[in-house]
């Protein structure tokens, strides 16, 4: 239950980083303000105390370090289902196959009488064509 309370806050905390850290504004663009508009004290912007946004991004990081490493160790914890490829010493249960005599390779279906089966002529069986062939 945990577990999954963790995986849902940790899809957020994701989510909500990367949302922070799109919508910030670079410290790199301020620069052109330096060379002209005088908004800036540095050239590579100005930096004063975090604001809102910087501070809300450190704590999404804090939170999505501290849930990754927590899910981390109760994965590593975690027993694994036994699958059945782990252990390949141990053969497979091997099923025998039925055998059939010799004399009936033919099935034999019960309660058929002989007289069901149709006889077969000698004029249905067809001749050999090689004379090297016995009739």
């Amino acid at each position: 239950m945990v577990y999954e309370v963790l995986l849902v806050a940790y899809l957020v905390v994701a989510l909500l980083l990367i949302g922070f850290v799109l919508i910030q504004q670079g410290k790199g663009a301020d620069m052109g303000a330096s060379f002209g508009s005088g908004g800036s004290n540095t050239v590579f912007g100005s930096t004063g105390s975090g604001n809102f946004m910087t501070r809300t991004t450190g704590i999404l990081a804090g939170l999505f370090f501290f849930i990754s490493l927590t899910l981390g160790a109760m994965t590593a914890n975690r027993e694994s289902a036994e699958d059945e490829w782990n252990n390949l010493e141990v053969p497979a249960a091997v099923e025998t196959p039925v055998e059939i005599p010799a004399d009936q390779d033919v099935p034999v279906i019960e309660g058929a009488a002989e007289s069901d089966v149709p006889a077969v002529e000698s004029s249905d069986v067809p001749k050999a064509q090689d004379e090297n062939i016995p009739d």
